[in-house]
C-alpha cells in the first residue's frame, strides 16, 4: 500500500523549521479550504433549489388532482340532486348507527380489556366481531359523506 497521505490535501501546513517561507503555505491552505467551502454550498444551495421545484411541482400536480376530483363530485351532484339528499340523510342516520355500534364496542373493550390481554383467543374473537364491520361501516359512512356534502336538506325540494 502506498502512502495514501499525498492524494489529500490538508487544511493546514505547519513547517516547525526555521523558514519563513512556510506562512504563504498556510495561507494558501486556508484559501483552497474557504473555495472548498464556498463550492460546497453553492452545491447544496443548487440541490435545495432543485428540490423546492419539485415539491412545487408535486403540489401543483396534487392540487389539480384534488381539484378535477371535486369538479366530478360536483357534477355528478348536479346531474343526481335527489340522490344527493338522500345520500345525506343515510348518512345522518348511518352515523346515529356507528355512534351506537362504537358505544357497544367501547363498552366490550372495558369490559373484557384483561381477558384481551390475556388470551390471543377472545382478542381474536373481539376483532373479527367488530373489525371488518367497523371498516365497511365507515368506508360506507364516508361515501356516503362525500356524496351527499353540500346537498339541500331532505325535506326541502
Amino acid at each position: 500500500m502506498q502512502n495514501d497521505s499525498q492524494d489529500i490535501s490538508p487544511i493546514f501546513r505547519i513547517d516547525v523549521s526555521q523558514n519563513a517561507a512556510s506562512e504563504p503555505q498556510i495561507e494558501n491552505s486556508r484559501e483552497h479550504h474557504e473555495q472548498t467551502v464556498t463550492l460546497l454550498l453553492e452545491q447544496l444551495v443548487v440541490g435545495q433549489d432543485r428540490q423546492n421545484e419539485l415539491l412545487e411541482e408535486m403540489v401543483e400536480q396534487m392540487g389539480a388532482n384534488q381539484r378535477q376530483r371535486s369538479n366530478d363530485l360536483n357534477n355528478w351532484k348536479q346531474a343526481n340532486p335527489i340522490l344527493a339528499k338522500r345520500c345525506k340523510a343515510a348518512a345522518e342516520a348511518l352515523s346515529q348507527v356507528q355512534t351506537e355500534f362504537l358505544h357497544t364496542l367501547t363498552f366490550e373493550v372495558n369490559d373484557n380489556y384483561e381477558n384481551m390481554m390475556d388470551g390471543e383467543f377472545v382478542m381474536n374473537e373481539f376483532v373479527d366481531r367488530f373489525g371488518p364491520r367497523l371498516a365497511h361501516l365507515n368506508g360506507v359512512l364516508q361515501l356516503l359523506s362525500q356524496l351527499s356534502s353540500g346537498a339541500a336538506p331532505v325535506d326541502q325540494p
